[in-house]
């Protein structure tokens, strides 16, 4: 598309039951960009993802994807049209082996096999504690490295739109820097990322832009620059004497 725009939501509304979770809620990611989503528990942010990853249907608004309207479509034919969601808490595939687990992601895509091997080669240059481990169990991997198996077995299915659940969940510090350092090169390398992440400082760090979620609604948006210095911004989630990145 001319106008760069990748995902568009509009209006979209989601209930669990009876609970309306999500209210009218609007965003775009462009081509390229990394964009954060942040918000308290229970703001919205995972419904968000998972609605647009078709593991939700909506009850109103649109999601549409590289101008196609694609909300209520099935997360198989979704990750086909090149949407892959990272989900919280990693949940590979234990009793398989950590190249098993990757193979698994390519599954949607018909490909010569020395396509797959330059896949996976770029996973292990993106992740090198996977080429070691590649013949262990994924279940036996520490919780890092099971993070790193999840973003890899998702990159394997080649994504136009990477969506990413609190890829740093649960990590120890240095982990969960390791991990946020792997996801700007993914940015660097053209990879459009819609990104939740409780770690607002870091997400803000590395995305070009962000949105705000309270209660189901988009209360806030802007340029990575100006959230990381409105007060607001400052005072819910990096802390009241953080004063600039």
């Amino acid at each position: 598309m001319s106008d760069g725009l990748l995902l568009t939501i509009s209006g979209l509304n989601v209930y669990y039951g009876r609970l309306h979770v999500l209210k009218g809620v609007s965003l775009h990611v462009n081509r390229g960009e990394v964009v954060a989503l942040l918000g308290a528990n229970g703001a919205g942010k995972t419904t968000t993802l998972r609605t647009v990853s078709g593991l939700l249907r909506p009850a109103g608004g649109t999601v549409t994807f590289d101008g196609q309207k694609i909300g209520g479509h099935s997360p198989d034919r979704l990750v086909r049209l090149g949407i892959t969601q990272v989900p919280e808490g990693r949940q590979v595939f234990g009793p398989l082996s950590v190249q098993d687990n990757l193979h698994l992601g390519a599954y949607t895509r018909r490909q010569a096999r020395g396509e797959l091997a330059a896949d996976l080669e770029r996973v292990f240059a993106l992740f090198p504690p996977l080429r070691d481990s590649r013949t262990r169990r994924a279940g036996s991997l520490s919780g890092g490295q099971q993070q790193m198996l999840a973003m890899g077995r998702a990159l394997m299915s080649r994504p136009r739109l990477l969506l990413l659940d609190e890829p740093c969940l649960g990590l120890a510090p240095l982990v969960a820097k390791q991990i946020m350092q792997t996801i700007a090169r993914l940015r660097d390398e053209g990879t459009t990322i819609l990104l939740v992440e409780q770690n607002a400082r870091a997400a803000l760090r590395i995305a070009d832009r962000g949105y705000v979620m309270e209660t189901g609604k988009l209360v806030l948006e802007g340029s990575s620059d100006e959230l990381l210095r409105n007060k607001d911004v400052r005072r819910a989630y990096l802390g009241k004497d953080y004063e600039g990145v």
